[in-house]
């Protein structure tokens, strides 16, 4: 089982969005800790991961040796990746 950690700033995303969203996205990303990898998607040419949910995307570290999943950022599909 991996833990899940978020950045102060993902955190910030995330209670900003309808209450809905919210709790689309976070039941979520608990429910990747058992194989984050089943659920994220690595990003081309980069070193992390996304995981879609939605019209919303979740940036996210993986550490395999450590069994961490860091959740870096939050926001829509069309604002994200910039």
């Amino acid at each position: 089982m991996y833990s899940v950690q978020f950045d102060p700033k993902a955190i910030d995303v995330l209670k900003k969005l309808p209450k809905d969203i919210h709790k689309r996205i976070y039941d979520k990303i608990i429910s990747t800790k058992e194989n984050p990898l089943r659920y994220f998607e690595r990003l081309t040419g980069r070193p992390d991961y996304k995981l879609r949910v939605g019209d919303y995307r979740v940036i996210a570290d993986i550490s395999m040796e450590r069994h961490n999943v860091q959740i870096t950022f939050i926001g829509h599909r069309k604002n994200v990746y910039e």
